[in-house]
Order: structure tokens, then sequence, then C-alpha cells
């Protein structure tokens, strides 16, 4: 740091300080669609997966404008598997998450890149994505890198890093939408979903890339099977930094994971019992749809 950089210092971090508490604030308007169960959740998810969240924050609302799109943050699930990367943090994790530490996510909040209970977004509008096909040695290598960055710092350089998301984002023309959360350096890169976009590209696996398709000819198309030769297409890599939590939902690599209330125990529509406008039907509809999970811990 430079001689006159000091005096100003304090004053520096006290801006960026008061300008995460507004960006970060929850808003009172989110509407959580659709009641997670969280027994559902636990049984289906599988290390490697990818977590989408639509978040409850300004900051979420600005990213969601400028992708387009109705997630704003993505985590990756990893269980129970600290146990193999980061042995020696699973004393701490057992002691603030209890039972929750064998179901956690990694994600890169404003806090850094830091590990948490699948239970936070419980009351979330969520999507879980699992890359198809994904071998279990590029898992490990996926896990490891993922696992790697638990600890490091969330580094704001300079106000104006944040200063952006306090800007009307409808001023921005469409086309720069998304290279908008490029800009800025570190800080963007831990809002957007550049650590996980890495890491998948670490072993080739992809989100959402360019491709040209290429016509071949019958013989060659049989020459190539028998070669065990790649794809009829040209994959260009995508940029890391400017994939977004919208490019796992649209990628057709990662499958979408369903998990709701009623899908998991087998979805019959005709068992629905929908509101006719009485407040006491709509009471006791609200009552039916209510997660088990939710339900037991309200009844302890």
């Amino acid at each position: 740091m430079r001689w006159w950089q000091k005096p100003i210092e304090p004053i520096r971090r006290s801006i960026v300080g008061w300008m995460m508490r507004v960006l970060t604030k929850p808003r009172k308007s989110y509407e959580h669609r659709i009641p997670n169960d969280l027994d559902a959740l636990r049984s289906q998810l599988r290390p490697g997966d990818v977590i989408l969240v639509e978040g409850d924050q300004r900051i979420s609302q600005v990213i969601r404008y400028l992708t387009q799109s109705s997630w704003s943050h993505a985590a990756l699930y990893v269980g129970d598997e600290l146990k193999r990367f980061r042995p020696q943090l699973l004393p701490e994790m057992r002691q603030r998450f209890g039972e929750e530490a064998s179901y956690l996510l990694i994600e890169a909040l404003e806090d850094g890149v830091v590990c948490n209970p699948i239970t936070k977004y419980l009351r979330h509008n969520i999507r879980v994505c699992r890359p198809r096909g994904l071998r279990r040695d590029d898992l490990d290598r996926i896990l490891s890198e993922v696992t790697a960055q638990l600890g490091k710092p969330y580094n704001v350089r300079h106000v104006l890093e944040l200063a952006r998301y306090f800007f009307p984002v409808s001023l921005i023309p469409r086309r720069y939408r998304r290279a908008a959360l490029r800009y800025g350096g570190e800080a963007t890169e831990v809002i957007c979903t550049t650590m996980l976009a890495r890491a998948f590209a670490s072993v080739g696996f992809p989100i959402i890339p360019r491709i040209t398709l290429t016509t071949e000819g019958p013989r060659r198309r049989w020459f190539r099977w028998l070669r065990n030769q790649g794809y009829e297409a040209l994959y260009e890599k995508e940029d890391p930094a400017l994939v977004t939590p919208r490019d796992f939902d649209l990628s057709p690599y990662f499958d979408i994971v369903k998990f709701h209330h009623a899908t998991a125990v087998g979805f019959d529509y005709r068992r629905i019992h929908w509101a006719d406008g009485d407040s006491k039907t709509v009471a006791n509809t609200a009552a039916m749809v209510t997660s088990p999970a939710k339900a037991s811990s309200t009844a302890a």
C-alpha cells in the first residue's frame, strides 16, 4: 500500500462495508413458490450436483436482470466428501452444523468461499442440475479443485466494483449485460459462477460451449465410429468468467433433478386440492402442501 492510500483506507473499508450490507440485505417481497421437501432433497442429491438459487437480496435482483434468468447464484453440492478432500475441516463442520455436516454445499459469498448445509436454501426457490455422464475420476478432480478454494477471501479491490450494482441496470444495453458481470476483478468472480465453471472446464466438461456442426459422408462416419473419435462438431470452450447460473439450467449436458414434495412420492395430479377462494379451503390446502420436514420441525 502506498503512503497516500493509508489515510483513506479506513474510509474505503467503511464505504465498502456499507455497500455490502445494502446489496446483501434480504428483500421482504421474496416469494417462495413451491415448498421444498428436505428428506426428498437429501435422498436425490449427489456430489457434483450444481444447485441454482433464486436469491432474496438486492444484488440477486441485479444478477437476474443482467442474465435474464430466475437464478442469481450457484453452488456445488459435496455432501460428506470433505472427509476425503479436506478432513481437517470436519471437526469444525460437525461442531457448527451437527448432522447437517453430511449434506454440505460449497459456494462463493461475500464472506469468501465457504461450506454451508443444504438447509440454508430450504426456503428458497432452487433447482438441481446434474452433470450427465460425468466419470468418477473427473468428479473427484472437480471436488478436489473446489474444496481447495475453501477459505479464500472475498476481496473487493475498489469501491467502483460494487458501485455499478447501484446503477439502474435497465440502462445497460442487452448485448453488454452478460459482460457487465465480468468487469471489476475478483469481486465479480465471487458473485458469479466462475469458480464452478473453471472446475468443470478443468476436466473438459462443457456447460454452454459454442458448437459448429460438421457434415461428413457415411463412409467417414463409419470410420469415425470404428476409431472411437469425437462428435461431428467443433466445440469452442466458454469463458469461465462469463458463465452464469442460467447456463447450467439451459445446458443440454446437465439433467434437471426433481425433488418436489409431490413428485418425490409419485405425482398424481388427481390428488390435488385446488383452492376455490374460500379462506378455509385455502388454509387447508396450504397445510396439505407443507413439506414433511417443515411440518416435523413445527411440531417439535
